[in-house]
């Protein structure tokens, strides 16, 4: 049944979609079709794919345990965390930090999630800022 309602709600939201993508103009045409059919056509997959998912058999439906529910929970909230404080500590230690506490979920070592944390922030940061020069925040706690 939750098959059902997931495909149900999905179909509505692309159809939703359809009908915002279907107002999109534009003031110049810089391709030979415009902006249109790239967002209706994957709205439209999804819309299929929707309604393939609503009217096949059910399986039946296993739900995890409360242990695995808490920490899905739990990676939710660093998640958000991570979103909250992106701009405040800056990639490098927001990332170090959600790397650390995602090891600690998966049963890691205290000391190996740190080094995994710093390596991970360290690394990915030196890879976006310098190789890709892709502008990063260094934390307004440094100002």
């Amino acid at each position: 049944m939750s098959d059902r309602i997931f495909a149900g709600l999905w179909l509505a939201l692309c159809l939703g979609g359809m009908v915002v993508a279907w107002q999109i103009q534009s003031e110049y045409s810089y391709e030979p079709v415009g902006p249109r059919p790239f967002p209706m056509a994957i709205l439209g997959l999804m819309a299929i794919c929707a309604l393939l998912m609503l009217f096949r058999k059910p399986d039946t439906i296993h739900w995890p345990s409360a242990s695995t529910l808490k920490r899905l929970v739990a990676l939710a909230l660093m998640m958000m965390l991570y979103g909250w404080l992106f701009e405040t500590l800056g990639f490098a230690i927001c990332t170090t930090l959600l790397t650390f506490g995602i090891g600690l979920l998966f049963g890691a070592r205290w000391w190996a999630a740190a080094l995994a944390g710093l390596v991970m922030g360290s690394t990915l940061f030196y890879a976006f800022d310098r190789l890709l020069e892709v502008t990063l925040p260094v934390g307004s706690w440094l100002s």
